[in-house]
């Protein structure tokens, strides 16, 4: 399994979705065309367009809606990568230099902001207010996400419970509302929109605590430091479950040296030693197999098409992925 098998049903809309979106980000100040041009080189697997599009041809017909939609939601989520590492103060992202460190956290924010009043301004022209309605209801979940986080991160007492609302507004809600507007765009039923945004709330859970687990493993494959998580206080289901496991003396320890917030690589290394003798990559792996099944039935309500068997698969690539 492979993306381009998976981006069969959807390969011209995905061919005509990138000058597309170039052209809706152009402009004539040297500072943004630079740095957007430096985004758009490391783009990645363009996982959200490739979502909105295989909902809507799962759906119906893939409209002029659809395209907008995509690349309103590729510039939320842009934006929230920039913003992101300038609150994180983070120098890396996929192993590339992040805005802020390429340039200053200024430009970065400037850049981010740009990114949405885009988005926005361009979903207004194309009369695109349903699909509107629906980003901007994910801006929202994923802004309070943020801010739940960072609450619980000063306090030190996330639980399983506030970890999944946390990763539900933070990176779900996108997900989800990819594959809703998507289904929107094509005119789907109440009852199907619903189905394929639950289909993106599983899927973008699964997807998260995926990638929590790379946090824990012992080389960075995915170009952010391992142990990061736990160097900036985030506890992640990884942890969350391994201090449910431990003994009390050997979790009080492991709470000490995260409260200590040390940047040290040998926080990071008893971290992952703590997380696998009590069962916390175990139990993660087990989450991700029982969001990625649930994921999977939300799209019993669609008829076999190509289209859905791509949607199928791309839970089992994301879910199986090694970065």
């Amino acid at each position: 399994m492979n993306l381009s098998d998976i981006k069969k049903p959807i390969e011209k809309e995905m061919e005509d979705f990138e000058p597309f979106f170039r052209n809706n980000l152009h402009s004539p100040n040297k500072i943004l065309a630079l740095v957007t041009n430096y985004i758009f080189r490391r783009k990645g697997k363009q996982m959200r367009p490739m979502l909105v599009f295989l909902a809507a041809k799962a759906v119906g017909e893939i409209k002029h809606q659809a395209f907008v939609a995509a690349s309103l939601i590729e510039m939320l989520h842009n934006a929230s990568l920039v913003h992101d590492d300038v609150v994180d103060e983070t120098d890396e992202r996929r192993g590339q230099k992040s805005v802020n460190a390429y340039w200053n956290s200024k430009v970065a924010v400037l850049v981010g902001d740009f990114f949405l009043a885009r988005g926005m301004t361009m979903a207004i022209e194309n009369k695109c207010y349903g699909e509107l309605k629906i980003i901007s209801d994910a801006i929202n979940e994923v802004c309070q996400g943020e801010l739940v986080q960072m609450e619980h991160a000063r306090k030190l007492d996330t639980t399983e419970e506030v970890y999944y609302e946390v990763i539900r507004k933070k990176t779900a809600t996108l997900i989800a509302a990819c594959t809703k507007v998507g289904a929107f765009s094509a005119g789907g039923s109440d009852e199907v929109v619903d189905a394929l945004y639950n289909y993106g709330n599983n899927l973008g859970i699964a997807f998260q605590i995926r990638d929590d687990i790379f946090d824990y493993e012992k080389t960075s494959i995915i170009g952010k430091p391992t142990g990061n998580d736990i160097k900036e206080r985030k506890l992640t289901l990884p942890m969350i479950a391994a201090l449910r496991n431990a003994p009390s003396n050997e979790r009080k320890e492991m709470m000490r040296l995260i409260e200590k917030k040390n940047k040290e690589t040998e926080t990071a290394r008893k971290a992952r030693e703590f997380v696998a003798k009590y069962g916390g990559m175990t139990y993660s792996e087990d989450k991700v197999i029982e969001f990625a099944a649930r994921a999977k039935e939300c799209l019993d309500i669609l008829p076999d098409s190509q289209a859905k068997t791509s949607l199928l698969e791309l839970v089992d690539f994301n879910t199986s992925r090694k970065l």
